[in-house]
């Protein structure tokens, strides 16, 4: 399967003249980490809220000051067509935990670790259903009980 099956689109979107504090509401707006700073539909860079905190806030940067200040860049991308398989290596060899998905040039949506494991619990969930419904049939037994009384 493709990364675009697993991805949060549209990205949401800054341009690099935003704000701090803008791209900051945004994050809170839109309950995200991170925003791509794009100019038009290109990537331009990416920032998370670890950047707001860390670069910015940490680094003497105003609330007015333009978030391209302190963008990340260039950006670890990944392309919609690429197999998850390649999404997890380049997660796993990038060290970041979002990436900006892209279509050619143009930023589609956004992958996370998080969409990942979400991916997982469900193969995990999908390998251990008929184990967990066999154990589910059988009654429990005292061991299996929880609470005060089984202690």
């Amino acid at each position: 399967m493709d990364v675009s099956a697993y991805m949060s689109a549209p990205a949401v979107s800054v341009n690099a003249s935003t704000t701090i504090g803008e791209a900051a509401r945004s994050m809170d707006l839109h309950g995200v980490g991170c925003v791509v700073v794009t100019e038009g539909e290109v990537l331009r860079g990416l920032v998370t809220d670890r950047d707001i905190a860390v670069r910015a806030v940490a680094g003497g940067f105003d609330r007015d000051d333009p978030v391209g200040a302190v963008m990340t860049t260039p950006a670890v991308t990944i392309d919609a067509s690429q197999d998850i398989h390649a999404a997890y290596r380049t997660f796993r060899n990038s060290g970041v935990r979002r990436l900006p998905v892209l279509d050619g040039r143009r930023v589609v949506g956004m992958l996370s670790v998080d969409d990942l494991l979400m991916d997982v619990f469900r193969r995990v969930g999908d390998l251990l259903g008929p184990v967990a419904w066999s154990v589910l049939d059988e009654p429990p037994g005292p061991r299996d009980e929880i609470g005060p009384r089984a202690r």
